[in-house]
């Protein structure tokens, strides 16, 4: 297998990948990868295959801090998220957002979608409230997508808005404020719609909210039974599935509230079961000692689907660039493992502001990737004989011997296939970029 060579900045073929060729050549590393695989009995070139097909959808809004451009002006503010840092060169602009974006997709191989929020709209410098949100505003993204055949998710946003400075939306206890918010999600699902109309390829559309409280609450029945009601209204208004599906998110805890989150794991979990949406599985917003790659073969028997919303959480922060951890390598294995068709659905979702963001963006989908790869790498067959003649032994070796086979060979020569750099290059390609960018957005 490989593929087209590709120019910057450009997604070659529907779902954002290169359609596969034979291999032409390889490095020795790879052949004598290839060798030690095939004593296992692991297909490489199925293994390549595998990996790259995988749609992963990247997030818009890692380039600018998850600031937006609703107005002028406006940016994080109000309802339980920050990004720390200020590092140089931010995309500022629509256009600047894209050219990073184009970069991002030229850094990293394998099939890919783009995340929207709805505060990335384009609203012509006017201001054009959440609850007044139309397809229109999200046309242009739709003509660059199509350009590029890249696909589009979408998620409502509620959060950085006067109406969830008081930490509740679609809980809140003034019926003003929860049906702003309705009316704002039953928008966003419409363009979700819109969205898979046009690309002929349902939009996965996530709903997460900030409401909690800092401090104790007294009443959490009355707060998730209002949640419970608007969530019901919201969906009242049912959008073809082939056009776009739903996705709710839970956390553990958020900026303001540390106490208490209405919408919890828990919460979702069964109104997802009982409603039969899509369940989202964040990395990062569970305790430090549960394993979200666990929760996979539990929860998928229930659901239509789940969303994993590749994160890296680090004591309070739920959002540091995806690195290659053990838990993201057991949760690549886990969605391998399960083999859905379809019904698992992959987005990387964190934002930092303290490095070069490109780079940020480029490392934790490429680690993404490259869990999928190693994933895809495991030997199978092998493992499953062990387990199902009871070879407690041989599964344990088996795991361990899989640590130390030649995966980086492999993933190399698939980044050569794909024509995007190898990790050893990976920097020098960033810098490059930002040295034409940052000079023209300094100055201002």
């Amino acid at each position: 297998m490989s593929f087209p060579d590709r120019a910057p900045g450009r997604i070659d073929a529907g779902e954002g990948r290169g359609a596969c060729m034979p291999a032409q050549s390889a490095s020795l590393p790879f052949d004598l990868a290839r060798e030690s695989y095939a004593r296992l009995g692991v297909d490489v070139e199925a293994a390549l295959a595998a990996a790259d097909a995988l749609p992963l959808s990247i997030h818009c809004w890692q380039g600018d801090d998850v600031g937006g451009f609703e107005a002028p002006g406006s940016g994080l503010s109000d309802g339980g998220i920050q990004v720390t840092g200020n590092y140089p060169g931010k995309a500022s602009t629509i256009g600047e957002l894209r050219d990073d974006l184009d970069v991002v997709f030229s850094l990293v191989p394998g099939a890919k979608r783009l995340s929207l929020h709805a505060s990335y709209g384009e609203f012509g410098g006017k201001k054009v409230d959440r609850d007044a949100l139309e397809p229109r505003h999200f046309q242009g993204w739709m003509d660059w997508a199509g350009q590029r055949k890249l696909r589009l998710d979408f998620n409502a946003t509620l959060f950085s808005h006067p109406l969830a400075a008081g930490g509740s939306t679609l809980s809140s206890a003034d019926p003003g404020i929860r049906a702003f918010w309705i009316e704002h999600v039953k928008r966003a699902r419409r363009v979700a719609a819109a969205m898979g109309r046009a690309q002929a390829s349902s939009a996965m559309h996530n709903t997460w909210i900030p409401d909690g409280a800092k401090d104790v609450v007294f009443d959490r029945a009355g707060a998730r039974a209002r949640l419970m009601d608007s969530l019901d209204n919201i969906f009242s208004e049912v959008l073809p599935g082939e056009e776009m599906e739903d996705a709710l998110e839970g956390k553990l805890f958020g900026i303001g509230s540390e106490s208490f989150v209405v919408g919890s794991h828990e919460f979702y979990l069964g109104y997802s079961v009982s409603r039969r949406k899509f369940v989202t599985l964040d990395m990062g917003h569970y305790h430090p000692t549960e394993n979200v790659s666990d929760k996979v073969s539990a929860i998928l028997p229930f659901v239509p689907g789940i969303l994993v919303h590749v994160s890296r959480g680090v004591r309070w922060d739920s959002d540091h660039v995806v690195i290659l951890t053990d838990e993201l390598l057991e949760l690549c294995r886990e969605v391998v493992r399960a083999r859905p068709s379809g019904r698992i659905r992959l987005g990387l979702d964190y934002f930092d502001g303290s490095i070069n963001r490109v780079g940020a963006w480029a490392t934790g989908a490429r680690a993404t990737r490259k869990a999928f790869l190693i994933a895809n790498l495991d030997p199978r067959k092998a493992q499953l004989e062990a387990e199902a003649t009871q070879d407690g032994f041989r599964r344990l070796s088996l795991l361990e011997e899989a640590k130390g086979l030649p995966w980086a060979s492999v993933w190399d020569e698939y980044c050569r296939r794909s024509g995007v750099p190898e990790d050893a290059f990976l920097f020098e390609a960033v810098k490059a970029y930002e040295g034409t960018t940052l000079p023209k957005r300094m100055g201002r």
